[in-house]
Parts: C-alpha cells; structure tokens; sequence
C-alpha cells in the first residue's frame, strides 16, 4: 500500500469493501491499474518491477515467440497426444479416414473436431481415472471432405454435423502416463442431430415451437460450441456460440426482424451452407428453429443415457463460456460472455441454494433464477489508470423498461431475446467478451476481451474497460464485488493487463500495459483458467501473421500470469495457424491438458506425415521431473 496515495483508494474501499492488499494493492496496480503510464506509479517502475522476474508463483522461464509447427515449451517440459479428431471412441468404431470418405454415421462415433473448452471430472475415489467433457466447435471442409469445399448433399451436411458438439471422453493413468480408454463405456458423442431438451422460462414458449416440435420443448442437436463450465454437482456446461452461422434461407428476399438481426441472421449463411441440404436451417421455412440455438446446455457426463438439457434461464447469446461460483449464502452464480463486437457481460443467480450433499437435488437449479447484465461507468478520469465501477441490471419481465412497450411481452421473450434486453436496460457494449473465470483465492472475476476493431465507431464509445480505438490487441477486465459477495449488484473493475506491442509501437496506446513487454507480447487474449495455487493461464487466438502490428508475436500461445504482482511469463506456443483453446488440469495438479484448435497454413500437426492432414487435438503437458505444472 506504500506506493499509493492514501486519498486515491480509501473511496473505493469504502463502497466496495476491499481489502487493502486485495483489488487495488500496489502488486495489483503493476498489473492492472497502469495504461500508458500514470501519475499514481510511473509506468518505467512498474516495468522494471515486472521485468525482475520475482514471481515466487511462476516457476518457469518465460519462452520466445516461435512459429515453428509444433508445440514450444519452457525447458523441462514435454508434450504428448492424448486425442485428435476421427479418432473412433470405441474399438469397434471406423478408424480415422484422412481422405475425408468417411460416413456421417462414422464420425458420430469419433472424436470431434476442433476441440475447444473442456472440464475435467475425477472419478470418486480413484486418483487415476477420470472424464473429460470435450467442446468440439465446428469442422474445416477442405480437410472434411474429399473434395475439400462446401457440403454437397444432405449425407455431407449431416457429417459436418456430426463433427460438432462435445465429446465426453474417459481417461486413466497408467504408468504415470494420462491415456485414452477407447473401450470405456463412458465415452459418447453429442452432436448435431442429438435429441435434447429445452427447460426453463422459454421453454414451450410459441417461439420455440416448430412444425416438428410442436411442444417447444425438444430440439435436435447442439453445435458451434465454444467454452465450457462446470457444475458444483457434478456435470458440465457447454456453450452454443456462433450458431446463427449455420442458418441460411431459400428464399433470397427474405425479410428479418429486428431479433433475427440482432442475432446475425443472413440470406447466405457464413460458408457453412448447412441450410441448402437440411431444411431445419433454412430460415425461410423454418424461423423458430433458430430460436432453439443459443444457449448453455448441460450434459451429465457420468450417465451416457441421459438427456442433455438447454437451461434457458441463463439467456440466449453467442455464449463463450460459463464460470460458476457462489453467493457468500449459497446461491449459484453463472458468469457468461457474448462473444460479439459490442455486445455484453452476463450474470445468473439461483433461486434455490446449491445442496452439496445431495448433488441430484440441484439438478434443475439453473431453471429458476436472475439473469443480469453489466454496466460499466466510464471509469477514472485519468484515462492512464482504466479502473471504475459498475452494477449489474436486472434482466426481468416488468422491470427496466422490459415490458411489452419495448418489445417484450413475457419472461420468456426476455430470454429468447437477451441481446435486445440488455440493451434497452443501457447496458455497456464491450470489447467481445470470451471466457470469464473466478480466482480460488480471493474471489475476483477476469473476463477476456479478446478485440473490437469497432471501438469508436457509432454506438461503441472509447471509454471505461474498452480504453482503445479499433482495437486489435484485446484486454483482460478484472473486477471485484461489493463484499465479495457474488450476490452483489454492484463491484469495482480495472484492467489487469491491456495486450499490444512494445516492439512496433513503442510508447503508444498500442504498446499496452506495463506488464506487456518485447519478451511476453502478445494479441486477442481468449481462453482463460485458474490453477489450484492461483497462477492465471491465458490463452489466445489472434493474428499469427507475425507481421506490421503483429510482428514478433508469432503463433498463437498460451501464457501463465500472477494475479498480485501482474508479471506474465509465455509458457506454451502451438503449432501453425493454430488456436490454443481449452484448459484442465488432473486432480494433483501435475499434468495439464490443452487443446490445439484448426492447425493450419501448411501444417501437418500433430502426425507430421508427407502430405498429412492437420487434426485439432488434445494434448498432455507434464514436467519431466514429474513436478506441479507451473511451479
């Protein structure tokens, strides 16, 4: 606290409750509070206090950009497969065709491709087994199909569908060594075509009613899956994003109203053209369906028979991921991001208090609750030290003007319509909120927000937690609630770290924060994930051009921060025109598993066979030595 002002925090700490040596301690401010400079700490001691390196939490040696096809890892660090696309989940299955003749039928029982978030479940009592529910977001035709274009029949969309969803797998360690049990009667495929059910205020509405369901309350399938959650009970929390992508119309002049364009709808679908051969998808013919598509599903992944379930409670957006937590009574807490320019930071309460002693009694807990949405003020004064406060607005029928003179005629349209919600509450549209995670040790949430080459245009200020112009770099917003208390309506937020490159833009905006330097830069921070001792992974995927605003950043990477003295240190970079998406680690800490999403530009990772096909895979991260990752 000796290196700040007295006067500057003691406001702050009384409205919100902080502790002195929590959101706004000086460690915090050297990762956080500080944009170009600041009159509160010089950015050139903020940087040479991050460029010492004394993070008693990191215990590896930052790595070098790289944009080799492989995976680059500190000294003392190795890599292996654990899974990758087609590979069939029983023995009995079709192996893995890379000529791209293989069935719709077969990759239904394969695993998906490009692998996203994922949640680890231990098996009670046995230390060396364990589930891993696996997002698979959508599939690349060039390498799907033979002749490596669109869909061309109704078999090829179906097995573009199949591609998609969650793969739930079952893994065990032997020999020290985490592998795939490809016999185990766990491991299942949901996808495209699954039956599922819709639960919740929306559920039966007439707006999820369709001419082949006409109860509104089952629907086909769950794809563009992005990031994940994972329950306190015991099941897993997938997130529907890009989903309007998908949808197309026959019909040419089609005409859409205003939610169907808030959400992205289009005549062409975004070169996925699954309405062209499935009529489900076409608009024109179909317009409610899209309605069904844009929400959290949760899947049980220790009953292969169960029925997946749509919670629509928790909104209807391109959701990026769930983190759960809980009220300092009890009460769940879903934090969720709209993964779109402009768009929002979601919150969902519980009605009911979670029963950890009965884990099935929550089982619908996430049907009955609160939705609510993030405002944000426009922050310091002092545009060089971003932090401020904000309050959530309550996303309920016949309050803050959601009644049916704005549009809304019940709970469920709400609902179906968060978007158009949100924004007649005057929510803050932000940066493209991602992933949002919740610290295990002092409670503080951290929300990626990954671009915004919008920023500044009409309707998208600068301002607040989205501090930059067209911004290509991203951010990571951090904020704290009243009491620590995720009950609360109102928190305290700054920036943990503003991305960008002090190499091509040196003492610009677009050099980012002081914690940003030529050793760790890097662009479009998205995956996000806390280990047990509190060290913040980061994942990212942005431009890997290695060029003009980019240049020295190489491909795309995964970095490891420390929350208190904001130092980041890079740890991981993944082959070749690949995302890194998707973290978990085993119970002891000491293996962690990464996805690699959509290798590509002339890569053949992970087999690198003559003229192979790269496959999106899972992989396995051990230390040598066969310590705890990170430490």
């Amino acid at each position: 606290m000796s290196l700040l002002e007295e006067n500057q925090s003691t406001d702050l700490e009384k409205i919100v409750g902080l502790s002195r040596r929590g959101f706004i301690s000086a460690g915090a401010l050297c990762g956080a509070a500080m944009f170009l400079g600041g009159n509160l700490l010089s950015r050139s001691v903020l940087a040479a206090a991050v460029s010492e390196g004394n993070s008693k939490l990191l215990g590896f040696e930052s790595i070098a950009a790289a944009t080799a096809d492989t995976i680059t890892l500190p000294p003392g660090y190795k890599s292996s497969v654990l899974i990758s696309w087609g590979h069939p989940l029983q023995k009995n299955a079709p192996a893995y065709d890379p000529s791209g003749n293989g069935t719709a039928r077969a990759q239904e029982v394969q695993f998906g491709d490009n692998n996203d978030g994922m949640s680890l479940f231990p098996f009670p009592g046995d230390d060396n087994r364990a589930l891993l529910a696996i997002n698979n977001e959508y599939t690349n035709y060039q390498y799907l199909f033979p002749h490596g274009g669109q869909p061309q029949s109704a078999e090829e969309v179906h097995k573009a569908q199949a591609c998609e969803g969650v793969s739930v797998i079952e893994i065990q360690r032997r020999d020290g060594q985490w592998q795939f049990v490809q016999e185990s009667p766990y491991n299942r495929r949901i996808h495209g075509n699954t039956p599922i059910d819709l639960s919740g205020p929306a559920a039966g509405h007439d707006l999820m009613k369709t001419a082949a369901d006409k109860s509104g309350r089952k629907v086909l399938g769950t794809f563009q899956n992005c990031a994940n959650g994972m329950t306190p009970w015991g099941t897993y929390l997938t997130c529907e994003e890009n989903f309007t992508d998908c949808f197309g119309s026959s019909k040419a002049d089609l005409q859409f109203d205003t939610a169907q364009k808030r959400y992205g709808a289009t005549v062409a679908s975004s070169e996925i053209d699954w309405h062209l051969h499935d009529p489900r998808f076409d608009l024109a013919k179909n317009p409610n369906e899209l309605n069904r598509h844009g929400w959290v599903v949760e899947i049980d992944p220790f009953d292969p028979k169960s029925t997946p379930i749509k919670r629509t409670a928790l909104g209807r957006f391109k959701h990026e991921n769930a983190a759960l937590t809980q009220t300092s009574d009890g009460h769940a807490v879903v934090y969720m991001g709209d993964d779109e320019r402009g768009e929002f930071i979601y919150k969902f309460v519980s009605r009911d208090k979670v029963d950890h002693k009965n884990p099935k009694a929550n089982r619908n807990l996430l049907d009955h609750g609160t939705l609510y949405v993030a405002r944000f003020d426009a922050g310091d004064a002092n545009p060089d030290h971003p932090k401020g406060m904000g309050q959530w607005i309550e996303l309920t029928h016949g309050k803050n003007g959601l009644d049916a003179s704005n549009g809304f005629a019940d709970q469920a349209e709400v609902l179906i319509h968060a978007r158009l919600a949100a924004t007649t509450v005057g929510a803050t549209r932000m940066d493209r909120p991602e992933w949002i995670v919740v610290s295990p040790k002092d409670g503080q949430v951290y929300c990626t927000l990954t671009n915004n080459a919008k920023r500044g245009e009409a309707g998208q200020p600068v301002d607040g937690p989205n501090p930059r112009a067209k911004n290509v770099y991203g951010q990571i917003l951090r904020w704290r609630t009243e009491r620590d208390d995720h009950a609360s309506s109102t928190f305290a937020w700054d920036l943990f770290v503003v991305a960008g490159n002090p190499v091509v833009h040196a003492n610009t905006p677009k050099a980012g924060s002081s914690n940003i330097n030529p050793q760790n830069m890097f662009n479009s921070p998205d995956g996000l994930g806390f280990d047990k001792a509190g060290r913040l992974w980061i994942q990212t995927d942005g431009d890997f051009s290695n060029a003009g605003d980019f240049a020295g950043m190489g491909n795309n990477q995964m970095l490891c921060a420390d929350p208190d003295s904001g130092e980041i240190r890079r740890f991981l970079v993944g082959p070749l025109g690949c995302e890194v998406t998707g973290i978990s680690f085993s119970p002891d800490y000491k293996t962690l598993f990464v996805g690699i999403q959509h290798p590509s530009g002339g890569s053949t990772f992970p087999e690198h066979l003559p003229n192979g096909k790269p496959r999106s895979s899972v992989m396995i991260i051990t230390r040598e030595d066969g310590g705890v990752i990170g430490a």
